[in-house]
């Protein structure tokens, strides 16, 4: 498995991750830069991530820099050719992702999967993106940062060729990542689809009077969120079973939220100066965010997640 050769498309968050988790792998990796002018870029932000993680003691300057042996930066797809897997994380735009799966074809002969990063775009509409490799491409959505939180969800189309899905998520448990697979696809797949079913709930106890935002996170910090760090929802209600269960369930079923679409308080903030909430100029969202100091609160962020850095380093610089 150590000789496959990943190749990232679409170096933004997801994929600069990406790589960082490939290369402390030991993965040779191949990150396709579309302008040359913005290769320092990416690498000064692929340099921080293996910073911090210095600065958590997860492994040394030295260690670190071997894993960067294994980053190779190209500026044309022919570069690419001899990737076995594809990381695709380019714009969430029909004529973007049509442009990069064609020059993937074009020039990358071994392809035997493209996972697509997607976390909007069904498997069924990428594949209709694409020519020959229209087989091998399926959905590998991520969480960020990638190289941190363990999950991976995969989705394929009803034109994945067998062994597609099988190939993908054995190189996704080599990185030690967590995969899924769906058994169809879903608006959201798993992770947002739950996450913002519990999104809706906040909103809707909020807007009508029921409690503030800071209620519903205390709530979320101090009641039954630590628990499903270490167990499932299932495990939890199977131990508990179903006696209770039934009767919560038609008492709180019939009133949670069913949203034709985003809800009027969220329409308000999107059109209004708050749109981009801590990172607005107001620095106003539910909250007010203009005195907090934000180096403590990605601290905060990444705190559950470093733990699950526990893997293997490379010991020898890539060859």
């Amino acid at each position: 498995m150590k000789d496959t050769v990943i190749g990232i498309v679409g170096l933004g968050m997801i994929g600069n991750s990406t790589a960082v988790l490939s290369t402390m792998h030991g993965y040779k990796t191949v990150c396709y830069v579309r302008n040359p002018a913005k290769e320092a870029v990416y690498k000064a932000d692929f340099d921080k991530m293996y910073d911090e993680m210095i600065a958590q003691g997860i492994l040394t300057a030295e260690q670190a820099k071997i894993c960067g042996t294994y980053l190779v930066y190209v500026n044309d797809y022919e570069g690419m050719a001899d990737c076995d897997i594809i990381f695709e994380a380019a714009l969430e735009n029909e004529d973007v992702k049509r442009e990069v799966f064609g020059n993937i074809e074009r020039c990358c002969p071994k392809i035997k999967a493209i996972g697509s990063c997607s976390s909007s775009m069904v498997p069924d509409k990428l594949v209709a993106l694409c020519g020959k490799y229209a087989d091998r491409v399926i959905v590998t959505h991520p969480f960020f940062p990638v190289h941190m939180v363990p999950y991976f969800e995969l989705c394929a189309s009803e034109k994945t060729a067998p062994g597609v899905v099988d190939y993908a998520k054995s190189v996704l448990e080599a990185l030690d990542r967590k995969p899924v697979v769906l058994k169809k696809p879903n608006p959201g797949f798993i992770g947002n689809y739950l996450q913002f079913a519990l999104w809706a709930a906040c909103l809707k106890l909020v807007e009508d009077g029921v409690c503030e935002p800071k209620d519903i996170d205390t709530c979320l910090n101090y009641s039954f969120c630590p628990r499903y760090s270490s167990i499932g929802i299932f495990d939890h209600f199977d131990n508990g079973g179903y006696k209770l269960n039934i009767t919560t369930c038609n008492s709180v079923f019939p009133i949670l939220p069913r949203y034709e679409g985003a809800p009027d308080c969220i329409k308000e903030k999107a059109e209004s100066p708050d749109a981009w909430g801590a990172k607005s100029p107001t620095k106003r969202g539910f909250y007010d965010w203009s005195n907090v100091d934000m180096v403590e609160y990605q601290k905060k962020v990444n705190a559950p997640y470093w733990k699950f850095i526990n893997w293997e380093l490379p010991t020898e610089e890539c060859k």
